[in-house]
């Protein structure tokens, strides 16, 4: 195993325990009220839904090393609808009242890496991938 793929597996697995975490915390808010919030900032309530669920099982699915570029693309896109509706107005680094968008972007340079990185020796993504191959 080389640096490079130590490294990959270490990016994967944080960013999928940060959105499994931030998931997890939208069920905890009560999705009806992330509804409502997204009501309020002008985006349709039900996409609450989607991107709680899309985070928790992306989440999930990055830690396994399951499907990674697939989830990673969903979520440059959900932090990309995140900036462009939610963070924009605030500013790179917010506005003392609501975060900026600084940790959006980190996150969408981790998935990208995800999106064209090798596969981790350390995933299910090679180990399925290897059974199919051979």
């Amino acid at each position: 195993m080389t640096k490079i793929n130590i490294v990959s597996t270490i990016a994967r697995v944080v960013l999928g325990i940060l959105f499994t975490a931030h998931g997890i915390d939208k069920l905890q808010m009560g999705l009806g009220n992330v509804e409502a919030w997204f009501d309020s900032i002008g985006v349709p309530g039900p996409f609450a839904y989607a991107v709680a669920y899309i985070e928790l099982v992306g989440g999930i699915l990055l830690i396994a090393g399951l499907f990674t570029r697939y989830v990673a693309a969903l979520l440059v896109v959900i932090l990309i609808g995140a900036i462009m509706t939610a963070k924009l107005s605030v500013g790179l680094l917010g506005n003392g009242q609501m975060a900026g968008y600084e940790l959006d972007l980190s996150f969408i340079v981790i998935a990208f890496y995800l999106i064209v990185a090798e596969r981790s020796p350390l995933s299910l993504d090679c180990v399925l991938w290897k059974k199919r191959s051979a």
